[in-house]
């Protein structure tokens, strides 16, 4: 099925809580309002004609300024080889949507890793903790306006940046090849052979 036509249907069976077909560069999507997202996913997922069996990815985008917090789903079949992009728009106060979790199980991990970085809260999931980062971490690294703590349990934040490190070897290589032709420049000069030894004259 088209875009399109996988829309109609969902317009169809849920009428006013899915969006009209939004263009893209590439890929073009529906907004979803959030309570209704687990039961638009399931109907994806089971209907024969779209049969939704594959969530490709889900991830977040953070909006700032429009105090919002989009959460982007990526749905693929392999029964009918067509792809759908659902979105639906949170509170960034308070960002929170039904997992998907008993839809596809591929949603456990994914949904963690948006909580964890970006503190969307998964309503329903069976097992919502941080994935990447220690549980007592404070805030969420992908929010941007996130601001790093100088130190975790006393353990230094900072990270030198790599670029320091390979000028510091630039430096280093270049004094131990100086220094190396200075040493074989001295090997090479020849030695100052000795005066020779003045004749006197007969007297």
């Amino acid at each position: 099925m088209t875009p399109e036509e996988i829309q109609q249907v969902l317009a169809g069976k849920f009428g006013e809580s899915v969006g009209a077909l939004q263009p893209a560069k590439q890929d073009p999507w529906v907004l979803v309002k959030p309570a209704a997202i687990a039961e638009v996913c399931a109907f994806l997922k089971t209907d024969p004609r779209t049969r939704m069996d594959s969530l490709m990815n889900l991830t977040a985008v953070d909006w700032p300024k429009r105090n919002q917090i989009d959460v982007i789903y990526h749905l693929f079949s392999y029964a009918h080889r067509h792809v759908f992009i659902l979105k639906v728009q949170l509170d960034r106060a308070a960002p929170a949507v039904p997992t998907v979790e008993g839809v596809w199980k591929a949603a456990d991990w994914l949904e963690r890793e948006q909580f964890d970085l970006l503190g969307v809260e998964f309503t329903g999931h069976p097992d919502l903790r941080r994935i990447m980062l220690p549980d007592d971490w404070v805030g969420h690294p992908l929010r941007k306006d996130y601001q790093e703590g100088a130190d975790y349990h006393h353990i230094s934040t900072t990270r030198e940046s790599p670029l320091d490190g390979f000028v510091r070897l630039d430096e280093l290589k270049k004094r131990a090849a100086a220094k190396s032709a200075e040493a074989a420049a001295a090997q090479a000069a020849p030695a100052h052979a000795p005066a020779p030894a003045k004749k006197e004259m007969p007297s």
